[in-house]
């Protein structure tokens, strides 16, 4: 059943999404993508550099058009970027074309996730929380608004969320 069917991973940065994706994909034997990963490799370039020389508008269509490729694909997992739901066109590709599980988590653990990870343009500034609570506030009606499921990831491991995963796809 769930093994045709693709499985989106959705929510804020510092999640878990490409950890849990990985570990998720890896489980149920189908193959992993990270929208972020695969804008790096038709760039070849990181998303802190895109991030520079296009701006956030210009990423963001570049991860549309990702979205959009890759939700096209069959029995994949893919781990999106936290900002890719603000793309209509992108929610409804994900909400058409697979599972979307909502990883939900704290601005206290997105903190302790993501304070040495530089690759986060988003982040970089003075006051991070500011930023995680001005994207919760514009974002998590969003992520739930598409989610088929909605998974705590704040105090378990990511084989762990995996198997929770696999658990409610398995009994629906």
């Amino acid at each position: 059943m769930a093994e045709k069917r693709n499985i989106f991973l959705v929510g804020p940065m510092g999640a878990g999404k490409s950890t849990i994706g990985r570990y998720l994909a890896q489980q149920m034997h189908m193959e992993f993508f990270d929208s972020d990963t695969v804008i790096e490799e038709r760039t070849g370039a990181d998303i802190a550099w895109v991030f520079d020389v296009e701006g956030e508008e210009g990423f963001r269509e570049r991860e549309k058009c990702v979205i959009d490729d890759l939700t096209q694909k069959q029995g994949i997992v893919l781990a999106t970027g936290g900002g890719s739901i603000k793309s209509k066109e992108s929610r409804n590709h994900l909400s058409a074309r697979g599972i979307v599980v909502y990883l939900e988590t704290t601005i206290e653990k997105q903190l302790a996730r993501t304070q040495r990870d530089k690759k986060r343009p988003l982040l970089q500034t003075e006051k991070p929380r500011r930023v995680l609570e001005e994207l919760a506030d514009e974002r998590n009606h969003l992520y739930e608004e598409i989610a088929d499921y909605i998974v705590h990831t704040d105090d378990q491991s990511a084989k762990v969320v995996a198997n929770q995963i696999i658990e409610l796809l398995e009994s629906h």
